[in-house]
């Protein structure tokens, strides 16, 4: 439990420290943007590429993945069910209201968590395929109906694709199958660029809380605290359901699996909501809410299962 504990003080540290940074702007007012797309296109790229191309296989394709699958459908589904029929929001904004429900975010804070409190930065990867692969095009084909009132066959199509995250994460899983060993002095450099990520997304985060402000007036609170509650709550209660009386994972994996879930919602909701402009506030609230409140929930997942 100790460790765990180190575990989070190390990564609110960085936190802390990337939120003076962004309170002070003494890295200048596009520093965020900067750090954020260099972790996005080249930091996490390289650092998947090297955690999964080493990984064992057995984990990657393991239960593990099928119980996250579960989780985060239980949750989306339980925030489109109560926001469509009981309350009748828009198909957009429900959609986004349950993505913010199960979509974790298993690059920028969990990949931390999993090196720092699970030990092993490869239980975050198969998170991050299965949301990249199935969860966001299911939800970006919902979206480019409603706004479009057409299905993008080609966006859905060249969407992975384009997604630097997606390529190396497929190129790294690719050479793990096929038991590929890269030569030292080849994959050196790809842990060396890596290893940036994890401080440099965690100081970006940090930078990314400053002037934020949650529940405003005028914001959907009902729509907020439902995800906030499914995402914290019921979707690690229903990873640890799962996981343990069913698939009778080992307790590391279970551990892990609940952590996972534990997350909070992944940052690249806010992005889908801006970019159809459709739930912004809901989900920019959502991702605050769910960072700032995941860490009790974490330290209590880690005291009853670590």
């Amino acid at each position: 439990m100790g460790g765990v504990l180190v575990g989070f003080a190390i990564i609110g540290f960085v936190i802390l420290a990337g939120y003076i940074v962004g309170r002070t702007g003494i890295l200048g007012e596009h520093a965020q943007f900067v750090l954020g797309r260099a972790a996005f296109y080249v930091l996490s790229p390289f650092l998947l590429f090297t955690v999964l191309s080493e990984a064992d296989v057995h984990v990657l394709f393991s239960s593990l993945l099928v119980v996250s699958l579960i989780a985060a459908a239980v949750s989306g589904l339980a925030f489109l069910g109560i926001a469509r029929a009981l309350w009748k929001r828009p198909v957009s904004e429900a959609v986004i209201g349950s993505l913010a429900s199960g979509y974790v975010n298993a690059n920028n804070i969990g990949i931390p968590v999993a090196l720092y409190v699970l030990g092993d930065p490869a239980y975050s990867a198969p998170v991050v395929l299965l949301q990249l692969l199935v969860f966001a095009p299911i939800a970006l084909t919902i979206l480019d109906v409603q706004d479009r009132g057409t299905v993008s066959i080609r966006r859905i199509l060249l969407g992975p694709l384009t997604n630097p995250i997606i390529v190396a994460s497929v190129l790294g899983v690719l050479l793990a199958v096929f038991a590929v060993k890269l030569p030292e002095p080849v994959i050196e450099p790809f842990r060396l660029i890596g290893g940036a990520a994890v401080p440099v997304v965690l100081l970006a985060f940090g930078m990314s809380l400053h002037g934020q402000r949650p529940l405003a007036p005028g914001s959907s609170r009902r729509d907020v605290i439902l995800a906030s509650a499914l995402k914290l709550a019921l979707m690690p209660l229903v990873a640890w359901l799962v996981g343990g009386p069913l698939f009778h994972l080992p307790p590391p994996q279970l551990l892990a699996v609940v952590v996972l879930a534990a997350l909070p919602t992944a940052q690249n909701v806010f992005n889908y909501a801006q970019r159809y402009e459709r739930g912004e506030i809901l989900a920019r609230d959502v991702v605050l809410v769910t960072t700032v409140l995941c860490v009790p929930v974490l330290v209590l997942v880690a005291a009853l299962l670590a």
